[in-house]
């Protein structure tokens, strides 16, 4: 017996699928997609007697409209399933596909957009369905080997600051008070201002906390700190065998000890005690496998992932109707258009 399900936030169901799904991600995760401003979140559910597919997803309004377009949360997101992705069976996969289709077209949805998680590989799930683009590459480092062999992996200057950090009294400690969220939320500010990031990168203090002591899954803020003094930070998340790098920021008086190495150093150690699969350090601004973020990741493992997002045009024709009346080229890589 098969059946659909639209679960929102007010709903705790929502936190036993995650649960239940073989493999996943915070992304996933209730209390991260109720930190979402942009739309309403929701869990779109297909079951088959106790297998399920399910796909976080925003729902925006089309200014102007009533009409509505789906976006997915900031990170790596996409399906998730109890089964193994790799073995679905083509059945199962293409019921749940029809089934999402009919409630993007019953609920006015004319497009879809969500980012897709490199290592879970769950573009499976929806290919056939729209179009999935290949982005840029994401770095992780592996935890399932060696921790002598994870560190041969690191660029030699690397090791060399690592130590050279050490020796100069520089730690790493994890984050135990407000006080310290606070230091680091500041440094964080900091650094975006630094680097011209985007207002959505500015999240307000709020969102810090929430995130920090969310029920749905484990964080830890790591603080380098010399003589007392807290110098950068980094948010990890640790879900289902993956710790993932989320936010992070340096104090600028600092920049050049690039006290970030350390930090990832320790959350990689932090990792191996855990004993999860990969410190995932995700990709470069932009979808760039060039840019000096990338390149500063790159330097910790030659651990690869395809990063991709989906793209799918549900109704064509109020799609390039919205298109036109905005006056935008196509040309332009932007999607959906409409929003450009």
């Amino acid at each position: 017996m098969s059946e659909t399900k639209i679960i929102r936030p007010t709903d705790e169901s929502w936190k036993e699928y995650v649960n239940r799904s073989r493999v996943y991600d915070f992304y996933h995760t209730l209390s991260y997609n109720k930190l979402e401003k942009e739309g309403e979140p929701i869990l779109f559910v297909y079951t088959e007697g106790n297998d399920f597919i399910a796909l976080p997803l925003i729902i925006r309004q089309i200014p102007d409209t009533d009409l509505f377009d789906c976006t997915s949360v900031y990170g790596y997101a996409g399906a998730i399933s109890n089964l193994d992705i790799n073995t679905i069976s083509e059945e199962l996969k293409t019921s749940f596909q029809n089934k999402l289709n009919d409630f993007f077209n019953e609920k006015k949805i004319i497009s879809v957009f969500s980012r897709l998680h490199p290592i879970l590989e769950n573009d499976k799930l929806i290919n056939g369905l729209g179009e999935v683009v290949n982005l840029n590459k994401t770095i992780a480092i592996n935890l399932t080997i060696s921790p002598e062999e994870q560190r041969r992996q690191y660029r030699k200057s690397n090791k060399y600051e690592i130590n050279k950090l050490k020796k100069n009294n520089f730690e790493v400690v994890e984050a135990t008070t407000k006080e310290e969220q606070d230091e680091f939320i500041d440094i964080y500010y900091e650094t975006m201002k630094k680097v011209e990031a985007n207002d959505y990168y500015f999240f307000p203090r709020e969102y810090f906390y929430k995130f920090l002591n969310n029920n749905c899954f484990e964080t830890k803020l790591l603080l380098a700190k010399k003589e007392g003094e807290t110098t950068a930070g980094a948010i990890f998340t640790i879900t289902n065998k993956i710790i993932q790098y989320h936010l992070a920021g340096t104090k600028q008086a600092f920049a050049r000890d690039t006290p970030m190495k350390l930090i990832l150093d320790e959350a990689r150690l932090l990792g191996n005690e855990l004993n999860v699969d990969f410190l995932h350090l995700g990709g470069g601004v932009g979808g760039s496998d060039e840019d000096p973020l990338f390149r500063f990741k790159s330097g910790f493992s030659k651990e690869l992932f395809q990063f991709k997002i989906w793209k799918y045009i549900v109704n064509k024709e109020k799609y390039d109707e919205l298109v036109e009346e905005k006056g935008i080229s196509k040309d332009s890589s932007f999607f959906p258009l409409y929003r450009a």
